[in-house]
């Protein structure tokens, strides 16, 4: 019998949104929860992380694995030491946010990834997210290939997470080394490179290693999850209304083929765009407006 595929889930002081997160996992069947309660940053949030382990202390639905960690290790460092703790026990895992919403069977389609590309050396990771500004146009009902990791919903093995003791700034420099266009999937990933400490932010540092290793993320054709943290308790993403996705599918349909390792050649330009109009007031209208007409 195969061990299951765990979901880690990483949560902090907003319990409203996590139990949302929490009725999509039960439905989604997850049969074994890696969570991961960061310690109270301040007094005020104390009440808050509270509710939130009481919530956690609940789950009866699976089996749960619970650290609550008695110190506020803030978001970049939860989540690189909680995937690393979990990958010295597992092969492969699927990691979560406290407000981050999947579809049924997004779960299934996601271990159906990882087993089918676990010896595929370039492919790094799998995400249930994608959004129509990135997607390339051509590619149907079928996942296809970027070369930008992900950060909502994904999942990876631990072959693939060595190498991210790296900061970003070492990973992005070592990029400009071997010649690597450091901006090929946007200009946020230099500037998020040079904030990366400050902001104790981790995803960036997942992107460049990517980026260094030529490596793939598996995409879907229509987005499987969403990002309902836009709000003013976000740690990172308290604007988001331009990555707001079109209506989720009812079910995650699982592919009747999976595609080559190979990436789609138009991700990087549809990433540059959707960057630039992200942080451009007309070029926002002029990509609002080319997303309606697709």
């Amino acid at each position: 019998m195969i061990d299951p595929i765990p979901v880690v889930l990483f949560a902090y002081n907003r319990p409203g949104h996590l139990r949302r997160t929490l009725e999509h996992l039960r439905a989604n069947h997850v049969p074994l929860l890696y969570a991961f309660s960061d310690g109270a940053r301040t007094v005020e949030h104390e009440p808050a992380v509270a509710e939130v382990r009481g919530i956690l202390r609940s789950i009866d639905w699976c089996e749960l694995v619970l650290v609550e960690r008695s110190e506020n290790l803030g978001l970049g460092a939860s989540i690189r030491t909680g995937v690393s703790d979990v990958l010295r026990r597992h092969t492969a895992l699927i990691v979560f946010e406290d407000d981050l919403i999947a579809v049924p069977g997004t779960y299934e389609y996601l271990c159906a990834a990882l087993h089918y590309y676990q010896d595929a050396e370039r492919v790094m990771s799998v995400t249930g997210w994608t959004h129509p500004r990135v997607t390339p146009p051509d590619v149907g009902n079928n996942p296809y290939f970027d070369g930008r990791g992900e950060c909502l919903v994904w999942g990876t093995w631990a072959r693939a997470w060595q190498g991210m003791e790296r900061t970003a700034l070492e990973l992005m420099q070592a990029c400009r080394a071997r010649g690597i266009d450091i901006r090929r999937y946007g200009d946020d990933l230099p500037k998020m490179a040079h904030e990366e400490q400050q902001r104790n932010i981790w995803a960036v540092r997942w992107l460049y290693l990517h980026l260094l290793q030529g490596a793939l993320c598996l995409r879907p054709s229509h987005s499987l999850v969403e990002h309902i943290g836009f709000d003013a308790q976000a740690t990172n993403a308290k604007h988001g209304s331009i990555w707001v996705n079109p209506p989720l599918p009812a079910r995650a349909p699982m592919p009747q083929h999976w595609p080559a390792p190979v990436e789609h050649p138009a991700v990087a330009r549809l990433w540059r765009r959707a960057i630039a109009a992200e942080h451009h007031p007309v070029r926002r209208i002029i990509s609002w407006l080319q997303l309606r007409g697709r």
